[in-house]
């Protein structure tokens, strides 16, 4: 299938679930969380057992693990009744993977399986659900294979649809936002990796969405800030970002974004909000946590504190909160 077929026929679905999106997509939105909290509640799921023996992942048990994350995060008891407060039948789904480091500390395979099974089940057809990231090659380093045919599912880097021709601007953003994003994905669940940055601090919900724009090089000065959040703002990505599950399988608190062995641990865990900021606020005090653990520094005193994550909070754009006070931290 050919970009332009593939562009075209994106084009005609887009049309014809308008009015359907249109009456669903707030009520999609305000169901996300259970309304007795106002809070930002992020669910910090583990599994001890995740890897039997420590060898690589139980499937079975990763299922089981989402599973509690989402009817935790949702209030149900139901995982699929918990998936339907996030998506609706009719949108295109697309899953935002971490595939830059490869097999070592990307978003796992078996995870990505894991939601694709559930939104299946959920009423979100195999044609619906787009696997995406920066460059097919990415993908294919993280272990998934790239496939693009008519009525399957879709595992895709930008390089295969590209990227708008108009600039989107935001703050100190100018950026070509990728078609994946604004042509194709109705809403977007975020899969980033639980792990540390050499440049930004730390690499999380609201950094994987540098995945999304043609030109992230741009965007590492002065750690992140405020390049970070106000690619956040641009409008398609602020609007489709329906859930962030940040794969903590294996985390990392030192040497990435890159792979760095010695410094990665099994977290045997998931991490889920729907608030951007209050992940990344959680899941960078986890990586503290281990630093000081193992006897390093914080991120502050090495120039590196990701101080973008209190930009994304700020009065101008409102993203979310990075005040403890204000998140609901659940572990289970």
């Amino acid at each position: 299938m050919s970009v332009e077929d593939l562009e075209r026929t994106t084009r005609g679905h887009s049309k014809s679930r308008r009015a359907f999106l249109g009456s669903c997509f707030a009520g999609a939105l305000a169901s996300a969380v259970p309304a007795a909290t106002a809070k930002s509640r992020v669910v910090i799921a583990r599994d001890p057992k995740l890897r039997p023996g420590g060898s690589g992942l139980d499937s079975s048990r990763l299922l089981a693990l989402l599973d509690r994350t989402m009817t935790t995060f949702c209030g149900t008891d139901s995982p699929v009744e918990a998936w339907r407060k996030i998506v609706r039948p009719g949108e295109v789904v697309g899953l935002k993977v971490n595939c830059l480091a490869g097999k070592g500390i990307s978003t796992t395979v078996p995870l990505v399986e894991a939601i694709c099974e559930r939104l299946q089940q959920a009423g979100i057809p195999r044609r619906d659900i787009i696997v995406w990231d920066r460059l097919n090659a990415d993908l294919e380093s993280a272990g998934f294979k790239v496939a693009n045919q008519p009525g399957g599912l879709r595992f895709v880097g930008n390089d295969v649809l590209g990227y708008e021709e108009e600039l989107a601007a935001q703050g100190a953003v100018g950026s070509l936002l990728c078609k994946t994003l604004t042509r194709t994905c109705d809403a977007v669940i975020n899969l980033p990796v639980l792990k540390d940055h050499g440049i930004v601090g730390v690499t999380l919900s609201m950094k994987n969405m540098f995945g999304a724009i043609h030109n992230p090089n741009k965007y590492h000065l002065d750690v992140g800030d405020p390049y970070v959040a106000d690619v956040c703002m641009l409008e398609p990505v602020r609007k489709k970002l329906r859930l962030t599950i940040c794969d903590a399988t294996t985390a990392q608190y030192e040497g990435g974004p890159s792979f760095m062995p010695q410094w990665s641990w099994p977290f045997n865990g998931l991490l889920a909000a729907r608030d951007p900021v209050a992940l990344d606020y959680t899941g960078w005090q986890i990586i503290e946590n281990k630093r000081a653990e193992k006897g390093m520094k914080p991120l502050k005193l090495v120039g590196r504190e990701p101080k973008y994550i209190a930009t994304a909070a700020d009065p101008r754009h409102r993203l979310g909160t990075n005040n403890p006070r204000q998140i609901d931290r659940v572990e289970v």
